[in-house]
């Protein structure tokens, strides 16, 4: 599975988990010289903690959509 933005892969596995139907990459598939942190978090009471990240390719910003849950499993939104 690939995740892409801006014509640029962001993140790729073939180890997703899909919750909900979204697929959830594992933390070491991302490529982190394209995501920021952002100071947004939040909780859910089965997923645990997310931190909140903002996707810069090539100086296009898509700001928080991107989720990294304390279980180290990594949403990619839409």
């Amino acid at each position: 599975m690939k995740a892409m933005w801006n014509n640029a892969v962001i993140a790729e596995s073939n180890s997703t988990e899909i919750v909900d139907g979204n697929h959830y990459f594992p933390f070491d598939a991302i490529k982190s010289e394209y995501f920021s942190k952002t100071e947004l978090t939040t909780v859910c009471g089965w997923k645990g903690k997310a931190n909140y990240y903002s996707v810069n390719v090539d100086g296009k910003i898509n700001r928080i959509v991107h989720g990294i849950m304390q279980n180290q499993m990594t949403q990619l939104k839409k």
